[in-house]
């Protein structure tokens, strides 16, 4: 099994895997707006979503309706999209407020989006060993334990879901010896060290502090 990159492109494939159609991070100034509402750990409307962005309300509530696995609560504000106010296996805590992600992945590279230090906590998917971690918008991934701790990634080339092909997945585990059976489910996954999994992460980030990636609607770059 590798735990390095196991090719130079994976950050390339990564950033090509999550920009498909009907996902968030095709519109990256505004999934980077609602990420940062969303870490406030409070329900985000259209309205809320659209001030933030600098975006007209139609324009918005358009390209949010084409995003596919929105959560919403009975009010219909929004509480997720990868960053998440409802419970998963990884728990993100920014400044005492206790968020959650869709995927190990995500906890490495939302700090940069956000501009915030987080506290990460999910257990192995094959032990359940709790794995913690703090990630640094700048300095990166410390007080990693276990020190040996993996991560799963796939990049899908086709998905009709981000959540159910890309994320779920992509999960943190012990060590690499650990991941070796849920290797084996996914085709083409690769298994890398936090550490490196934060470097291939971070062509994400940067797509959505620049907003480098082609918007679905013109106006939402």
């Amino acid at each position: 099994m590798r735990t390095d990159p196991a090719s130079a492109n994976l950050s390339d494939r990564l950033v090509a895997s999550v920009g498909q159609a009907a996902s968030a991070r095709t519109t990256p100034g505004l999934y980077r707006a609602l990420l940062r509402l969303l870490s406030h750990g409070e329900p985000v409307t259209i309205t809320e979503l659209a001030a933030a962005a600098g975006q007209a309300f139609d324009v918005v509530q358009r390209a949010v309706a084409g995003w596919n696995d929105t959560e919403y609560d009975e009010q219909g504000r929004i509480i997720g999209w990868a960053l998440t106010l409802r419970p998963t296996q990884h728990r993100f805590n920014i400044d005492g407020r206790q968020l959650y992600t869709w995927c190990a992945l995500d906890t490495l590279f939302f700090p940069a989006v956000i501009g915030r230090p987080a506290r990460v906590e999910s257990p192995c998917a094959a032990t359940g060993v709790p794995i913690r971690l703090t990630v640094d918008p700048t300095a990166g991934v410390s007080a990693l334990d276990p020190s040996a701790a993996v991560v799963s990634i796939v990049t899908p080339e086709q998905m009709s879901s981000v959540r159910t092909a890309f994320c779920n997945p992509g999960r943190f585990f012990a060590t690499p010896d650990a991941a070796r059976a849920w290797q084996c489910k996914y085709p083409g996954m690769e298994v890398l060290s936090v550490v490196d999994a934060h470097r291939a992460s971070r062509p994400l980030s940067e797509m959505l502090l620049n907003g480098s990636a082609p918007p679905l609607q013109h106006g939402l770059e």
